[in-house]
């Protein structure tokens, strides 16, 4: 039996104790496997699709395991496609364990991880890249991951890739059309237009691509290093993006020894925030492991929020040293403490603030969003890249286009212009799943969970 053809079962909502576990079925016998252990007014083979139905689950000595409520969706209009049940009982781990356990025994299989997600691909209930959006939906931090995701379950990046494929058909097909009249001598599309096609699909995908560096941040968040010599205010910071106490703030120097780690939205964005040990050189022990830890922190942050205050003044030296562990362009230089500066010049910097009254830090959350959104600005109309696979099939799909333009400048003859050109649309179909492989179906179903 293919498997597709058998019945699958797994627990749909997580493991643990709770008010209400919901068990998920799906394929053909979904609901004469229910039946064989439910009871209930009639039996759910006989039930009308998206109905609600009471009753009991019982082993095969006829004890009752829990009371239930199970829902019926037929084929197609289901999540899967396919017939599909979905057991609600009581959150018990023992009770749900106990009725997996008896499904499995009435004929239906456990369910590998995003095989039912697997399964609506498969039937037509979504594409490839709509799919791949689900583990987003679930895994989503922030206001703004939530709207990227959604952003791709909804379509809106299928349909732009679509849409890029269907205008490279309709041009490889002029292509070729004009091959079949290559004794005639005619010319369906002049150079100069094709080009100028191939140039406008360009400029499209590198749209695209150039909105993966925003999709990630929507995706994974954003690692920000607060660093800056000892007594600048990194912890002070900190507790204010967090409008908490959470790190020790005092004059003494050296205070922070190991790496603080906070999470926080801001305008629907998740920031990893990192409380650095102060930079410096010292022959406490324990404070030079911070320092370590610091670097090192310095080293893998997305952005860099370098601190220096009107007091000590901006480290050049020390400056220097972070801009050599990281891109110089992912740090922000924050001048804090300017409630102590009078009426004096401040130096040079990005950002002015002062903890202590609040003065210039929204302005620093701007500045922050703007630097890893590469101050574009997307709507929740936009399509968004967030797979590193859809930005590996953009870039392909470019390259072919562009070796199809040198080709048509070289003055060679349609059959190649043609190859580079459904190339492009092949690796635009990847995307969507319109061309896909066992491999790379297997690799993307492997990162959800069971149940999904």
């Amino acid at each position: 039996m293919k498997k597709q053809e058998e019945t699958i079962v797994a627990l749909a909502t997580p493991a643990g104790v709770g008010a209400i576990s919901v068990i998920r079925l799906s394929g053909p016998d979904s609901f004469a496997v229910t039946d064989k252990i439910f009871s209930g007014r009639k039996k759910i083979a006989a039930c009308k699709s998206h109905t609600l139905h009471y009753g009991k689950i019982t082993d095969s000595e006829g004890i009752t395991v829990d009371d239930v409520v199970v829902s019926v969706y037929r084929s197609p209009h289901s999540y899967t496609g396919e017939d599909s049940a979905e057991i609600s009982c009581h959150g018990s781990p023992l009770i749900v364990q106990k009725i997996i356990s008896l499904l499995l025994e009435a004929g239906a299989r456990q369910a590998e991880p995003g095989e039912f997600t697997k399964r609506a691909y498969l039937n037509g209930r979504m594409d490839l890249s709509q799919a791949e959006a689900v583990v987003s939906v679930i895994q989503s931090s922030g206001e703004a991951s939530l709207r990227g995701a959604r952003n791709q379950i909804d379509g809106f990046i299928s349909s732009k890739v679509n849409d890029l494929r269907e205008r490279l058909l309709n041009l490889s097909s002029l292509v070729e059309l004009e091959l079949d009249f290559a004794e005639e001598d005619l010319e369906f599309v002049p150079e100069d237009i094709l080009t100028g096609k191939i140039d406008n699909v360009v400029k499209e995908l590198d749209i695209l691509i150039s909105s993966f560096r925003y999709g990630k941040v929507l995706r994974d968040g954003v690692n920000v290093a607060l660093v800056g010599m000892p007594n600048v205010g990194k912890s002070s910071l900190l507790n204010f993006f967090l409008k908490e106490y959470r790190a020790i703030v005092s004059e003494i120097p050296g205070t922070t020894r190991d790496i603080i780690r906070e999470d926080v939205v801001i305008d629907g964005i998740m920031y990893r925030l990192f409380d650095t040990a102060g930079i410096r050189k010292t022959s406490d022990v324990i404070e030079s492991e911070g320092v370590i830890r610091s670097r090192e922190t310095i080293s893998s942050a997305d952005l860099v929020l370098f601190i220096s205050d009107v007091v000590q003044q901006f480290n050049s030296t020390l400056y220097q040293e972070v801009t050599s562990l990281t891109d110089p362009s992912n740090v922000i230089r924050v001048m804090n403490k300017t409630d102590l500066a009078g009426g004096e010049t401040l130096p040079d910097a990005d950002i002015y603030i002062s903890v202590k009254n609040g003065t210039g830090i929204n302005h620093l959350f701007d500045y922050m969003r703007n630097k890893v959104s590469g101050q574009t600005t997307y709507t929740e109309k936009t399509a968004i890249i967030t797979s590193a696979r859809h930005l590996d099939c953009l870039k392909r799909a470019r390259q072919h286009l562009i070796t199809a333009k040198e080709t048509v400048r070289a003055g060679l003859t349609g059959e190649f212009i043609s190859v580079d050109i459904r190339n492009s649309e092949a690796a635009l179909a990847e995307i969507v799943g319109a061309i896909s492989t066992d491999d790379i179906l297997n690799n993307i179903f492997l990162n959800f969970c069971i149940g999904k």
